[in-house]
């Protein structure tokens, strides 16, 4: 595995920078292939850290990403003052395995460091219901930002995308202009690992229809639609604490504390990242690989082959804050 030095992000950078174009078309930035920022943030499962801690980690791994000097600077490589924010976070296993609060908040803070007005920053999930059991408080208007569930608020006509055919939240189709993913750090008992890329899955009206093979080539074929893979601005995994065994649902005494955050403008990436670091810690534990226990991770392949990043460990590159 190889890394890059802030330096030579940096001047990566330059040599690209961002793709910024008149009013009215199509922005989006560089893109970092295989870029992993890290930083630190320990606790124990269900500590809270402080306001401080968590902001450190979240703006030190974002700016890692792209080889900003601060979380201000990587705000406005990512976001423009007119941008519409989702942040979809992935609680499915409520509060003990879900991003945590703290760290959801400070990368709203990031968001509106580049000028987005908080009323454009939504933190959603595909219910409030389980928004609620993960910790967050929901609220349609006003607060620090908006936090809502779609709630089966789907557009009324499916889209195709390579082998699916769903409704979209309207949320992510209509009203979003750039999206975030926040996931954690864990395993899935069909897909290998569940982290950033499947997190979209809780934007689509039938998930249940895409788990045969390992959900591949589904997860990739759900981010390569327009209206997440031209949206999809950053991927923010909480990995304060891990889990190697027994996901996606929360299993007790199947976790395991990493001490991290991690963030990517390569969704690819950021899921290599989780994978890599999930199978350490099962070989830690004398527990076979994924694919040897009949889950292997088939979609980052795929996803890498249609464009959305780099799944090839020797390209992962690692920057530790």
């Amino acid at each position: 595995m190889t890394s890059l030095t802030r330096r030579e992000l940096v001047a990566l950078l330059g040599a690209g920078g961002l793709v910024s174009t008149a009013r009215g078309e199509a922005w989006r930035p560089r893109v970092l292939p295989g870029v992993v920022g890290l930083s630190p943030a320990s606790a124990a499962l269900g500590t809270p850290l402080s306001t401080e801690e968590a902001r450190s980690a979240v703006w030190g791994a974002v700016s890692a990403s792209v080889g900003a000097a601060s979380g201000r600077k990587a705000a406005a490589l990512l976001f423009r003052p007119e941008d519409t924010v989702g942040i979809k976070v992935n609680c499915l296993a409520g509060r003990s395995l879900s991003p945590r609060v703290e760290l959801v908040e400070a990368l709203v803070n990031l968001v509106a460091a580049a000028g987005v007005d908080r009323r454009r920053i939504i933190v959603f999930e595909r219910s409030s219901r389980e928004l609620r059991r993960a910790g967050f408080t929901i609220r349609e208007q006003g607060g620090p930002y908006r936090c809502v569930g779609t709630d089966n608020d789907y557009d009324k006509l499916p889209q195709d995308s390579g082998a699916i055919g769903s409704c979209f939240a309207r949320l992510v189709s209509s009203q979003c202009t750039a999206l975030i993913s926040f996931g954690v750090v864990k395993d899935h008992d069909l897909a290998g690992v569940s982290a950033g890329m499947k997190n979209w899955y809780g934007v689509i009206h039938n998930p249940n229809k895409y788990h045969d093979n390992g959900c591949d080539p589904y997860v990739a074929d759900v981010v390569r639609h327009p209206y997440i893979r031209d949206k999809l601005r950053l991927t923010v995994l909480d990995g304060v604490v891990g889990q190697y065994h027994g996901g996606p649902a929360y299993r007790p005494g199947s976790t395991f504390e990493l001490g991290m955050v991690a963030a990517s403008t390569d969704p690819v990436a950021a899921d290599l990242w989780a994978w890599r670091v999930i199978e350490s810690e099962r070989a830690r534990r004398g527990l076979p690989t994924l694919e040897a226990a009949g889950r292997p991770v088939r979609f980052l392949a795929t996803a890498a082959a249609h464009g959305l990043g780099v799944a090839d460990p020797a390209e992962l590159k690692l920057v530790t804050v």
